[in-house]
């Protein structure tokens, strides 16, 4: 699987119910850890005072994490995404692949 870098900004489309933005906000949370069990969400941060996440996920390509990863996120109507795809640097110390 390739990795990716993603930063996800949520906004709540005005006049949404705090209802409704609290059983998204759950199921939110169920599923990021049904990603991750599956090995697509690898590691997730809140930058400090922010109403963003940064993280980095993993898929085939590109097309499988927007259609069958981040599309099924319950936040994903409500959410822009910024995807970098990544590849391992000559310098990683956490690079195991022993080709350095």
């Amino acid at each position: 699987m390739r990795e990716f870098l993603v930063e996800l900004t949520t906004t709540v489309p005005e006049g949404t119910s705090q209802e409704e933005v609290d059983r998204r906000r759950a199921a939110e949370a169920v599923r990021a850890a049904e990603l991750a069990a599956a090995g697509h969400l690898a590691r997730l941060w809140r930058p400090v005072g922010e109403l963003r996440s940064v993280g980095i996920w993993r898929a085939a390509d590109e097309a499988e994490l927007h259609e069958k990863v981040l599309g099924t996120l319950p936040l994903r109507p409500w959410m822009t995404a910024n995807v970098t795809p990544l590849e391992s640097h000559p310098n990683d110390p956490g690079r195991t692949d022993g080709s350095r």
